[in-house]
């Protein structure tokens, strides 16, 4: 799955799975602008891999995805793969959500990625074609209690996705989804650090996955990778579970 001579834009970069998948890309031989808000973090990954550079960007600002793309086309000429990763996470009793939450999980989750999904669709479409892979998640299929929001923000992506790979296909832009399970990401290490009793936390997540164990963000990078490598070329529209089977169960 060589990327060598591609250029990828991966946002909510600098951590979990956009981190990983950030280092893989770079190690196939891409050319990669990470985003993310924490400067950091960012830079960080950029010293650590070949060919990344890093831009601080807050996706809720309407000129922060033509400002990425920009950047990626300014610095490589180029734009190939776009990995809308960036996300936001939310539990809470549905009847009792504030709407100005739910805003704003939909700000980061659904409208940040159509924007950029926009913007980089413009510029491949222009330059030959391209691969788009929205991260989303396994309850876009599934329903949780306390996660109805998150759920939605999610469900909304994943038929953007199938929509637009039917309207870019005559354009030469493939765009899927890959929807991970419970991930080893920091945000899971935070929430099992919360719990009464975390070894158990622990245990009780893997016996609800078939496989027993949950995802490392490194399962969910390499289905990333893949989706947007040559590899894929007659694959679009397609949603790819990486969670163990538990949504085949």
């Amino acid at each position: 799955m060589t990327f060598a001579g591609r250029v990828a834009i991966v946002t909510g970069g600098t951590s979990g799975i956009g981190a990983e998948t950030v280092r893989r890309l770079s190690r196939e031989g891409a050319a990669v602008l990470a985003t993310g808000r924490d400067g950091e973090r960012g830079s960080k990954l950029a010293e650590e891999c070949d060919r990344v550079s890093f831009l601080i960007a807050d996706l809720t600002d309407a000129e922060a995805p033509a400002r990425i793309v920009e950047a990626a086309l300014a610095e490589y000429g180029r734009l190939d793969v776009l990995v809308n990763n960036a996300a936001l996470d939310h539990t809470g009793e549905l009847i009792a959500v504030p709407m100005a939450e739910a805003r704003q999980v939909f700000e980061v989750n659904f409208f940040a990625s159509l924007a950029m999904l926009q913007q980089a669709a413009a510029a491949m479409r222009a330059d030959g074609g391209g691969a788009i892979v929205n991260v989303t998640s396994r309850l876009a299929s599934i329903g949780v209690e306390q996660m109805g929001v998150y759920s939605a923000s999610k469900g909304a992506l994943l038929a953007l996705t199938r929509s637009a790979a039917l309207e870019l296909a005559p354009h030469g832009v493939r765009v899927n989804a890959v929807a991970p399970g419970m991930t080893r990401t920091p945000l899971y290490e935070a929430w099992v650090a919360e719990q009464e009793d975390p070894a158990e936390a622990r245990r009780a997540v893997a016996d609800s996955v078939p496989q027993g164990r949950i995802a490392e963000p490194g399962d969910v990078a390499a289905a990333i990778v893949y989706l947007a490598s040559e590899d894929a070329s007659h694959i679009t529209g397609a949603s790819l579970p990486v969670d163990g089977g538990y949504t085949a169960a």
